[in-house]
């Protein structure tokens, strides 16, 4: 990540103090990764700080997954300042999914005031309405107290000693969402960066309607190109080709198609599941045919995941990006979706798609 932490930002700057509004992206981009993760069965994270929050070349911010832990035993301390430790952790000595969102509190406290200030001091202050003496003085004349006391009332939720009383990532993102400042400006300008230049390729007709996001043309490109690069994936398995259980299997893949060419998508997706699922070959024309089906029934996360295991069944293969690129558009990831479409564009010149 080749613009640092957000401590470096937050509080070593040295031209012009972080922005209000990149101060609620980082929030907000934060609170989605900690959800994202425990949506990925990774709930718990080690000591979430500002040292732990990194910006790509576009300055987006991104959370370092230094901190993901297996198993609440993993870590051995939380943080070298017991004043930042979650009270059920001092006492018990396990991370929690709690104690997670007890440290983004704290991380929230860091971005209101521009300084390391102990949950405790910050409580008495919200308790006490005083608002001013925990707003970081280089955002004077630039943050409404409205917007302050907003984020201010998040963080202390964020911080109540019994773990029960706070609230999950999932709310914290929708409460981050609605208070978004200057949107429609690129990371790189809040951060005060120059913008990152890149070559983008002219698009094949299917990276096009990824980027364009028309799904109708997508689907009539995929059924137009048919099984063509999946050859080299089913040779290897030509000796088992008059097995039953193959026979099955390609039944269930006809049965999609099917399905696919009609728009029968429910019946798609289950027959190319049970294709999937029956490992006897691998296609990664049948895993793109069922991610873009998903993309039609608004399963963005199930579409992204079935273009990455596409792209691993073929790295090469330009289809997967171009998907992936559509799957992250519609998440907002407008800057991840643009680095992918030009991946597949890269690809594209080898394969007539």
């Amino acid at each position: 990540m080749p613009h640092e932490t957000l401590s470096k930002h937050l509080f070593h700057w040295e031209n012009k103090p972080l922005k209000w509004a990149m101060r609620l992206r980082v929030a907000l981009c934060i609170a989605q990764a900690v959800d994202y993760c425990s949506g990925k069965g990774r709930a718990l994270y080690h000591d979430l700080n500002a040292y732990r929050v990194l910006f790509d070349q576009n300055g987006n911010p991104k959370l370092s997954c230094f901190g993901l832990m297996k198993n609440s035993r993993d870590g051995k301390s939380f943080s070298t300042n017991l004043s930042f430790t979650p009270p059920e952790y001092l006492r018990t000595g396990r991370v929690t999914p709690e104690s997670v969102i007890y440290s983004f509190g704290t991380l929230l406290l860091d971005l209101l005031s521009g300084k390391h200030i102990p949950p405790s001091h910050a409580l008495d202050l919200v308790r006490d309405k005083n608002f001013l003496m925990l707003m970081d003085s280089c955002l004077e004349g630039h943050v409404s107290n409205e917007d302050g006391v907003q984020l201010m009332q998040l963080a202390s939720y964020c911080l109540q000693s019994e773990p029960r009383e706070r609230p999950n990532a999932k709310s914290l993102v929708a409460s981050l969402t609605s208070i978004q400042k200057e949107t429609d400006t690129p990371s790189h300008e809040l951060l005060g960066i120059d913008q990152p230049t890149s070559a983008t390729q002219k698009l094949s007709p299917l990276g096009e309607a990824c980027a364009r996001l028309n799904l109708t043309a997508i689907h009539q490109i995929l059924e137009k190109v048919g099984y063509n690069d999946d050859e080299g994936v089913s040779s290897e398995l030509s000796f088992q080709m008059w097995t039953s259980q193959l026979q099955e299997c390609l039944n269930c893949r006809k049965r999609g198609d099917a399905a696919f060419r009609e728009k029968d998508i429910t019946t798609a997706i289950s027959c190319y599941t049970k294709f999937i699922n029956g490992g006897i070959m691998v296609s990664p024309t049948v895993i793109a045919r069922r991610s873009l089906c998903y993309l039609m029934e608004d399963k963005v996360q199930e579409a992204l995941a079935d273009a990455l295991q596409a792209q691993m069944s073929s790295p090469d293969w330009p289809v997967a990006l171009y998907l992936q690129a559509a799957a992250l558009f519609i998440l907002g990831m407008d800057d991840d979706a643009r680095k992918t479409l030009d991946d597949g564009s890269s690809l594209s010149a080898k394969w007539n798609i």
